[in-house]
């Protein structure tokens, strides 16, 4: 079989940044000599079928072209393969690119990777519901954080930022604290009240606010963020030291690294790489190494 690498887009990813980003991938493939071939999906299902055939064929690499929520949608599928992923980000967020040093403005320069670039296996999380178990690449949100971004999905206007910040002065409204139980690796489950937990292998989401800062992608871990109960000023004034990631030496952040976790609150809702994945009770689990990523080599810039 002949070597080749395999494309696959999302060409609706990043307000249309994805078919654009897919076209300049595939071009300096291309002028790099390699055979490309090429798969665009038109929506979440036909993405994820195409990967199987795309990766049934044996490439040298898969470049996935789009969000977050692009990679995250064939975890499945890639988990279960040895072909390595190179992402060539062209999302709203890039919160998996920022943690690997990734090229996130050039998407010549990311698809290079696929044939310059060094394998690195990376951790996968996992959140189980009584809906089943999902994958995910960066961060699982449990509490404010969620809510927030439910209520963004749930609004019809306005159209980018505004409809996030309206979706957040909503929520402040509403804002109370959750009565979490909250059990980590195995332990007694104990009454946990507060604003949110967040439990990721990446330290940021929502486009680079680094809720789990210092958080590593290789090392097995969940690190586990819980901010105890808020009032509304109190949250305001705890938002430019998230922007910063200087929020974890605050007394009202409990920060610590875990294998595991189940949560449970009454109105829990449960999201990770900006997708809603359940409500009520989960649990989240880390796969360690399970995704083999071509990131840049150390000395790369």
């Amino acid at each position: 079989m002949v070597e080749h690498i395999a494309v696959l887009a999302n060409p609706f990813s990043g307000k249309g940044r994805g078919g654009r980003a897919a076209e300049a991938a595939v071009l300096h493939l291309r002028g790099r000599g390699v055979d490309v071939r090429t798969y665009a999906g038109g929506s979440a299902a036909d993405t994820a079928r195409l990967a199987v055939t795309a990766l049934a064929d044996d490439p040298r690499a898969l470049v996935v072209v789009g969000g977050d929520g692009t990679l995250s949608g064939v975890l499945d599928i890639v988990c279960a393969s040895t072909v390595p992923v190179v992402l060539v980000p062209a999302g709203t967020g890039n919160d998996l690119a920022r943690a690997l040093g990734l090229p996130r403005g050039d998407a010549a320069d990311a698809a290079e990777l696929a044939l310059t670039g060094v394998h690195r296996a990376i951790d996968v999380g996992e959140v189980r519901t009584v809906a089943g178990a999902r994958k995910f690449l960066t961060i699982a949100a449990l509490g404010f954080d969620a809510k927030v971004s439910d209520r963004t999905n749930r609004l019809r206007w306005p159209h980018g930022a505004p409809r996030y910040y309206l979706a957040l002065l909503i929520e402040l409204v509403r804002l109370r604290p959750m009565d979490f139980m909250l059990a980590v690796d195995g332990e007694d489950p104990l009454r946990s009240p507060g604003t949110l937990i967040a439990a990721g292998s990446t330290s940021s989401y929502g486009g680079g606010m680094p809720i789990c800062a210092g958080a590593v992608p290789d090392d097995g871990l969940l690190d586990v963020v819980h901010v105890a109960p808020l009032g509304r000023l109190r949250l305001l004034r705890l938002f430019p030291l998230l922007l910063r990631g200087t929020h974890l030496n605050r007394p009202e952040v409990m920060h610590r690294r875990a294998r595991t976790l189940t949560v449970s609150a009454p109105g829990l809702v449960v999201y990770a790489d900006g997708e809603r994945i359940g409500e009520d009770e989960c649990t989240i689990s880390v796969l360690p190494g399970a995704l083999t990523m071509m990131v840049p080599g150390e000395n790369d810039d």
